[in-house]
C-alpha cells in the first residue's frame, strides 16, 4: 500500500472563484493520486475563534505538520499570506511546488525569469507548474458537452501536472544534512520564532517527535 503525504494547498481565499478553485483542484489531486496526495485547505479548517492570531496560528500549525506543499502564486501582486507560509515551508525544507495559471506577466525579473518578485524565487526542493490558464479552460470547454464534463476536464489535467511535480519534487535530495535530534530542534524553533502564541498551541509535549518521526519514516529526509 502507497504511502499518503499530506500536503498544504495555500492561496487566496477571498471570493467564491478562489474557495471553489481550490476545493475543486485540491478534490482532483487526491482522485488523481488515488489517495496518495491528500490536501490540506486552510479554508476547511475550523475556525473556533476570530482573532487574527489565531486564525495565523493553525495555518502556520498545518504548514509544519504537511509533508508538502503547492503554493499559488497568481495575480500581479503575489498574495502576502501565501508568501509567509511559503517561507515557513523552505525553512523546513518541505519540497514546495508553485502554481501560476495566470497568464499576466508582472514581477522585477528579466523576461526568461518568473513573474513574480525575485524575492520569492531561486528557493531549492521547489518546483514550478506553470500554464496558461485561459488556454487550458478554453480547450476544455471545447472538448466537452456540458460546463460540468468542462471542469472535470480542466482540473484533471491540472491536477496531474501538479501530481506529476509533486512525486518529482519529493525525489530531490534534502538540503538539511543535520540528524533527528538537530531535526528536532529545528522545528521546534519554527513554533517558537513567529511568537503570538503558536508554541501554546503546539503544546504537546510529544508534538515535534511525532511530526519529525512521520516525516522521516516517509523519507521527506535523508
Amino acid at each position: 500500500m502507497s504511502k499518503t503525504f499530506k500536503v498544504y494547498f495555500a492561496g487566496e481565499l477571498f471570493n467564491h472563484k478562489d474557495l471553489i478553485g481550490n476545493a475543486l483542484l485540491a478534490a482532483h489531486i487526491e482522485k488523481g493520486s488515488k489517495g496518495q496526495y491528500k490536501c490540506i485547505l486552510p479554508q476547511n479548517l475550523e475556525q473556533a475563534t476570530e482573532r487574527a492570531v489565531d486564525i495565523r496560528n493553525q495555518d502556520l500549525k498545518q504548514v509544519i505538520q504537511c509533508d508538502l506543499a503547492i503554493f499559488n502564486f497568481d495575480g500581479t501582486e503575489l498574495d502576502s499570506g501565501t508568501v509567509v507560509e511559503f517561507m515557513l515551508a523552505k525553512f523546513l525544507d518541505i519540497p514546495c511546488v508553485i502554481l501560476r495559471s495566470d497568464f499576466r506577466s508582472s514581477g522585477d525579473q528579466r523576461k526568461d525569469g518568473d513573474d513574480w518578485n525575485l524575492m520569492c524565487s531561486f528557493y531549492p526542493r521547489t518546483q514550478l507548474v506553470q500554464f496558461n490558464a485561459m488556454e487550458f479552460y478554453q480547450k476544455a470547454m471545447k472538448e466537452s458537452d456540458s460546463l460540468d464534463e468542462g471542469m472535470d476536464r480542466l482540473y484533471s489535467r491540472i491536477a496531474s501536472l501538479l501530481i506529476e511535480s509533486l512525486d518529482s519534487v519529493r525525489s530531490l535530495t534534502p538540503v538539511f544534512k543535520g540528524d533527528k535530534s538537530q531535526l528536532e530542534a529545528l522545528y521546534r524553533w519554527a513554533l517558537t520564532f513567529p511568537g503570538g502564541g503558536l508554541e501554546d498551541l503546539c503544546s504537546d509535549s510529544s508534538f515535534v517527535e511525532q511530526i519529525v518521526a512521520a516525516k522521516l519514516e516517509r523519507k521527506m529526509y535523508s
